[in-house]
């Protein structure tokens, strides 16, 4: 059954076409910032909110479930600095719903609806709480498929999952978009030239949901400078880890990558200007993975000429990776 379902992953990773972009948005940041700024569809139906309960009964997370018609269940978690408005979460919404699916979409500790519910931060290594979602999904939804989407900070916790590394029930299939399997390296990365741009954004989020969540632990953030300070500062302690080393060390999937052992998908891009391509190249896979590198595509970005217009390369790979199980 596996290999079947790993041999027609294959045959889509085949037939999808290259994400080949515009004139005006061929580099790596362009495709970052335009697929951030380009309209984007919103989910209009109305859905039902619950609260999952963590490990911790004190810890949890609010979750949107959009009821559909199939066999399936899809689960979005979104990617740092994020939440379950995130547009690329939204169209996924969309169009898991289109093909009939039942969705739920996450807010990760904190984020969006679901401030002020966890008292612990969420981080790249919280694959755990991404399976406290899915069981609740399989108590609710029995005798389905359980798919799971995991983008940036998610895809490298839905690694982690996928691996068995924390968190004990996993999701049937799993797709993992631009995951930064190497957070130590992924951080630096992301301290250098024009990236610099993006890490104090990333910062700057990350202040205001520490004022939101843990407003007794923010002290003084003008000494957080970058995101390796404020998981030197608060991720690290908060999460339980010695320091920044260990978290990026714990946590990094791209050492678990081998005992992946359901189904899954790596999707990501070699103009990712967060992520090196190098740690894709260097990684070892199980025999249930299908990596899927893009030339084009930048940081979960993927803007697709169509004529004289453009398309979402993204949407049309994950519809065609959905439409296996």
């Amino acid at each position: 059954m596996e290999k079947s379902i790993i041999e027609s992953l294959k045959e889509v990773k085949r037939s999808i076409p290259p994400c080949l972009p515009p004139l005006w948005a061929r580099t790596g940041h362009l495709q970052t910032i335009l697929g951030y700024l380009l309209p984007s569809e919103k989910v209009t139906e109305d859905g039902i909110h619950i609260n999952v309960t963590l490990e911790k009964e004190t810890e949890r997370i609010h979750s949107t479930y959009l009821k559909g018609s199939s066999q399936t269940v899809v689960y979005l978690f979104h990617g740092l600095g994020g939440s379950a408005d995130s547009a690329y979460v939204q169209r996924a919404a969309i169009l898991a719903r289109k093909m009939g699916h039942h969705v739920f979409i996450n807010n990760h500790r904190g984020c969006g609806l679901g401030a002020g519910l966890a008292v612990e931060p969420y981080h790249s290594g919280r694959s755990e709480d991404l399976s406290k979602v899915i069981a609740y999904g399989r108590e609710m939804l029995p005798n389905h498929k359980h798919i799971a989407i995991g983008f940036s900070l998610s895809a490298n916790a839905l690694l982690l999952l996928a691996a068995s590394v924390r968190g004990e029930v996993q999701p049937d299939f799993a797709i993992a978009v631009n995951g930064p399997i190497n957070l130590d390296r992924a951080s630096i990365k992301l301290g250098k030239g024009l990236n610099k741009i993006y890490d104090k954004r990333f910062t700057n989020d990350l202040e205001r949901y520490m004022k939101v969540n843990r407003p007794q632990d923010v002290g003084d953030f003008s000494l957080v400078k970058d995101l390796r300070d404020f998981d030197e500062r608060y991720t690290a302690p908060l999460g339980g880890f010695k320091n920044r080393a260990d978290y990026y060390e714990t946590c990094s999937a791209k050492q678990y990558l081998p005992k992946i052992n359901i189904p899954t998908v790596i999707i990501t891009a070699e103009d990712d200007p967060f992520i090196g391509i190098e740690d894709y190249r260097e990684a070892q896979y199980s025999p249930t993975t299908v990596v899927h590198i893009e030339k084009h595509g930048g940081h979960v970005g993927y803007v697709a000429r169509d004529g004289l217009g453009y398309k979402r390369w993204l949407d049309l790979a994950i519809g065609k990776y959905l439409g296996v199980i």
